[in-house]
């Protein structure tokens, strides 16, 4: 084992948070502000990259850490480690509402590519890089661009997704999906855009102009509300700059509003 062997808990439904549990001398890495709680013993430093090669000189930091930095994640991770003695446990969530994933990267061939915001943490030895996609459509449709955040190693890892969670495995057939709603497949997966349905359906059918097509053999996880479904939903409900905000219910609101004075 090259990743250090980390035990976990994952508590909660509609929010979730992982629990991870620290022996002395473990360390678990974690994206800047994930952390919610850690118990005595365990000390955190923020490092440029993710430790995976100690060896690694300072220009090879540079350069690993400096191509996060291509999917808008920070130049720095967060280092928990634990100094003390017996178990001691650090929980992690993230920003918004969903699902944990916890995977053993060993089990899906050392290797998995998933959007930019789904990283959570991962035990040290996790390597935490980019994956350019080499074809041009999926690149300028596929809603994570050209890059995706691969993660290589043989430890525990974990996902953030929105709302529920569903893993399918594929043994060579095709999947379409769309493309807010794909967290993450494993390295056995040919990812592509295609067009979705014909013109009068791109345009009038409300399902996005192109979806994500998966096909091969592997392990693909989705998520039934992508965070910017959410806040695309949140602004829509939002009031205008400088004006009032809409009653639950036009009618009804509206009279309230009248019997309040406004």
């Amino acid at each position: 084992m090259n990743s250090h062997e980390v035990d976990y808990e994952i508590i909660g439904e509609g929010s979730q948070m992982v629990i991870v549990e620290l022996d002395p001398g473990e360390t678990v890495i974690a994206e800047a502000g994930a952390m919610t709680y850690m118990e005595t013993g365990i000390e955190f430093e923020t490092k440029m990259g993710d430790g995976s090669k100690p060896d690694q000189g300072f220009l090879g930091k540079v350069f690993s850490a400096g191509s996060r930095m291509i999917t808008g994640e920070s130049l720095f991770m967060t280092h928990f480690t634990h100094h003390g003695s017996g178990k001691s446990h650090v929980g992690f969530a993230a920003p918004y509402p969903g699902s944990i994933v916890a995977l053993d990267l060993d089990d899906v061939g050392g290797e998995l590519l998933c959007q930019k915001d789904a990283f959570l943490c991962a035990a040290l030895g996790t390597n935490v890089g980019v994956a350019f996609n080499r074809k041009l459509g999926a690149g300028l449709f596929g809603g994570e661009g050209f890059v995706l955040q691969r993660l290589r190693g043989d430890g525990m890892a974990f996902m953030h997704a929105g709302g529920a969670v569903m893993r399918r495995e594929l043994k060579g057939e095709t999947l379409r999906v769309d493309t807010g709603c794909l967290v993450g497949f494993s390295a056995g997966i040919d990812y592509d855009i295609q067009r979705a349905g014909g013109l009068k359906s791109m345009v009038f059918g409300g399902e996005g102009m192109f979806l994500a097509t998966l096909q091969g053999t592997g392990t693909v996880w989705l998520q039934s509300l992508p965070f910017s479904r959410m806040a695309d939903r949140i602004i829509a409900a939002a009031p205008a700059a400088g004006g009032s905000a809409k009653g639950e219910g036009s009618v009804l609101g509206g009279i309230g509003r009248i019997l309040d004075g406004d």
